[in-house]
């Protein structure tokens, strides 16, 4: 992505928000993309004089770009309680994860094209045999998302199906490179454990609370209350969004996710909003959670990776750029469903 995209105003911001948009498609997770990245390219940007929160801010929101380009663990998690299909999930994320992308991109050359100083050229040189030479090293990326995302849409396995499917393309890919022994293969496992039971207790103590929840009746309570107001799914769209705008501010995704569902699903259900369109627009709306002040998780995994390199201050000026663009692409989101349900209509 440097090699093509550095000849750019912000050339390496820009590679950021390519690179990893390509990572975060063999991820799924926000926090894995950013947390590389944050090793890797905001370092090299540091060391190019690019300005402290451009170099952070790209990186903290590029990130976000896990949960919304496919396979996503948060499309997974909304797919199993909403019941729709999650292979229609994944087809209606891809648009609006290459927009948001676009998005960053334009926002980025054209900051850098009224201040320069943001981000000092960079004047580097690649030969075609450099190019080919880095798409070499970088062939097992692709080969593990097409895998694993063509497998999907082709319903040749499940998406959970889909998770084993792409681990053992990953040890196969990693046996081809000679990097396979049982210290790496043990530290993987463990780290799925970790990940997966910590999601697990998650999903356990909302589903108590989703059942205490349908037993007291506040979910049907709640949607009926918005009815009889006579609200349009615009509304509740607006209402929603507002919820998990204020909620992005102190919970994590997941948390706020399976805390939700079992208040607004009744009321997408009511007022006829298509689910998979309105899980696109939950995900976008838990991305821009993972960068607003106080508890920002993308902007917290920044400042571990840096230490006291780069202030937290610094860090949330620099995002916030990047959560003004995410919020111009909600909205064509929302006005514009067509951007979501096109490839899912493909697949029909």
């Amino acid at each position: 992505m440097r090699m093509v995209l550095s000849w750019l105003p912000g050339g390496l911001a820009v590679a950021s928000v390519g690179a990893s948009a390509v990572l975060a498609a063999a991820s799924g997770s926000s926090v894995a993309t950013s947390s590389a990245f944050a090793r890797i390219a905001t370092p090299e940007m540091l060391r190019y004089r690019y300005d402290a929160g451009l170099a952070t801010g790209v990186i903290a929101a590029a990130g976000t770009l896990g949960s919304l380009i496919p396979p996503s663990i948060l499309m997974v998690l909304y797919g199993y309680l909403a019941e729709v299909s999650v292979a229609q999930l994944f087809a209606a994320g891809v648009m609006p994860g290459i927009l948001t992308a676009l998005a960053f991109t334009m926002m980025i050359v054209l900051r850098v094209l009224r201040r320069p100083a943001l981000a000092p050229k960079v004047e580097e040189h690649f030969t075609r045999a450099d190019l080919l030479a880095a798409i070499r090293d970088t062939w097992a990326l692709p080969v593990i998302i097409l895998g694993v995302l063509m497998g999907i849409f082709l319903g040749v396995f499940t998406p959970t199906e889909a998770g084993a499917v792409g681990a053992a393309l990953a040890i196969a890919v990693a046996a081809l490179k000679r990097s396979l022994d049982w210290q790496v293969l043990g530290k993987g496992f463990r780290q799925a454990l970790v990940s997966t039971a910590s999601i697990f207790l998650v999903v356990i103590g909302t589903s108590l609370l989703g059942r205490f929840m349908a037993l007291s009746g506040v979910p049907t309570f709640v949607a009926d209350t918005f009815i009889a107001w006579g609200s349009s799914p615009l509304m509740v769209i607006l209402a929603v969004s507002l919820l998990y705008l204020i909620l992005g501010c102190f919970l994590d995704s997941i948390g706020i996710l399976l805390l939700t569902m079992p208040i607004i699903l009744p009321m997408a259900r009511e007022t006829g909003l298509d689910l998979i369109w309105f899980g696109i627009i939950l995900v976008k709306l838990l991305e821009i959670g993972l960068l607003t002040p106080p508890v920002g998780l993308n902007v917290y995994i920044i400042k571990g990776a840096l230490g006291d390199r780069v202030s937290l201050t610094t860090i949330f000026r620099g995002v916030g750029w990047f959560v003004a663009v995410d919020l111009l692409v909600l909205v064509c989101l929302v006005l514009l469903p067509g951007i979501a349900l096109w490839l899912p209509g493909m697949m029909e």
